[in-house]
């Protein structure tokens, strides 16, 4: 693994506050501007349909499902670029593992994952602590 695939893993076990996730990551630099995309696999405790998944993201604030097999339309880096939402798509059943899923997120990462972040932590400490 290499140190921003292990950047991944422990980020993951920080953030779901469970050392023992099981998690793996491989990163790849690709030539954009800026913009993230991940391909992520999930096993869950019980089986969620596609529908059920592309349900309960659309519900998820600064998530935007762009999701339409049947046209070939899914999230690009292109799409975040500029943008605060994270966008997720190719939402599927993972043929590979029991309750497995398997979508396809990107999100600006400069805006979402630095500058939006940054200031969403400023006001739930400002409503909460100060």
């Amino acid at each position: 693994y290499t140190k921003e695939e292990m950047k991944m893993v422990n980020e993951t076990r920080k953030i779901m506050e469970d050392p023992t996730i099981r998690v793996t990551a491989t990163t790849v630099r690709v030539p954009v501007l800026h913009s993230h995309s991940e391909s992520v696999n999930i096993e869950t405790e019980k089986k969620l349909t596609p529908q059920q998944v592309r349900e309960i993201l659309s519900r998820a604030p600064g998530v935007k499902v762009v999701d339409n097999p049947a046209l070939n339309e899914y999230p690009l880096a292109i799409h975040a670029a500029g943008r605060d939402e994270t966008f997720v798509g190719r939402i599927r059943e993972d043929e590979s593992i029991p309750n497995g899923i398997n979508l396809w997120v990107v999100s600006d990462n400069v805006r979402k994952g630095a500058a939006l972040n940054a200031v969403q932590i400023a006001e739930i400490l400002i409503q909460k602590y100060l």
